[in-house]
């Protein structure tokens, strides 16, 4: 074995750093850092500095600090800004899928439905909340309404999009190999569609947590959207940027949850696998 050779080898053997992690954390870093150095540079600033937040956060999730309105008040925010997330996602889920699923595949529907939808899809969800609260009142329904709302049309769109980017062939293929018309739905465009069905729920879920805020405008009690409009009324922008955080926070968790269960799910798509 030639020396070149026997260096080629020993590079190969040689463990190679998983440089992964720091490269995830990196933005988030310089972030953290430059905010620092601003609120640092300018304390007579409006933004609050890292350790105010963190002090904020501290005292919303255990209290003992400030002993305020927002002492302790985090885990029933969260859970009632959770419920009302994940509740709309599943109504919003089971109205989009079959729906997206016939408009996808029926002409007839497609017709039918299609143009009244992609009319009312750019409708922003800002511009239902006075609807929202006559049609459902104040409090917790018009804010179910509205993340729901906000939920349908990424799963809706998604899910057309991927049983018409069915294969024609894998039809041509499952009606050679003996599968009758009504079971070309369950057989083929199902498994064929789903990887595109979960971009959309992932999507749908996401965009679930953003409109949470918008949601809680509508004269809720509990809930981290009605934490933060407080917040915002009293000028108290370390919560306001606490609020955020849990909620970028939990929207990327359950971002992470829903690609979990995509990889299992579709461990045979070269997407998910």
């Amino acid at each position: 074995m030639s020396q070149a050779e026997t260096l080629r080898a020993v590079e190969t053997e040689r463990p190679r750093l998983d440089y992964t992690p720091l490269v995830r954390i990196a933005v988030p870093v310089l972030l953290l850092l430059g905010w620092w150095a601003g609120t640092t540079f300018n304390p007579g600033g409006l933004i609050p500095s890292p350790q105010d937040v963190g002090t904020a956060l501290w005292d919303l999730a255990f209290g003992g600090i400030n002993d305020d309105a927002f002492s302790q008040m985090l885990l029933p925010d969260l859970i009632a800004s959770a419920s009302r997330v994940y509740g709309a996602f599943l109504l919003a889920a089971a109205l989009a899928l079959p729906l997206g699923m016939l408009i996808g595949r029926l002409k007839v529907v497609k017709e039918l439905l299609e143009p009244t939808l992609q009319v009312l899809r750019p409708v922003p969800v800002t511009a239902w909340l006075p609807l929202s609260m006559i049609l459902f009142g104040l409090g917790p329904q018009s804010a179910f309404f509205l993340v729901a709302l906000g939920a349908f049309y990424p799963i809706l769109v998604n899910t057309v999009f991927a049983v018409r980017s069915v294969e024609p062939r894998l039809f041509e293929a499952a009606l050679m190999l003996g599968v009758s018309q009504p079971r070309l739905f369950p057989k083929v465009v199902l498994p064929a569609s789903l990887p595109g069905i979960f971009t959309g729920l992932r999507l749908g879920l996401g965009f679930a947590w953003v409109v949470i805020v918008v949601g809680e405008m509508t004269g809720v009690q509990t809930g981290l959207g009605a934490m933060i409009m407080d917040a915002r009324q009293l000028s108290r922008t370390e919560i306001v940027i606490s609020g955020m955080i849990v909620i970028g926070i939990v929207g990327f968790l359950s971002d992470q949850a829903v690609q979990w269960i995509g990889r299992r799910l579709l461990a045979w798509s070269p997407q998910h696998g």
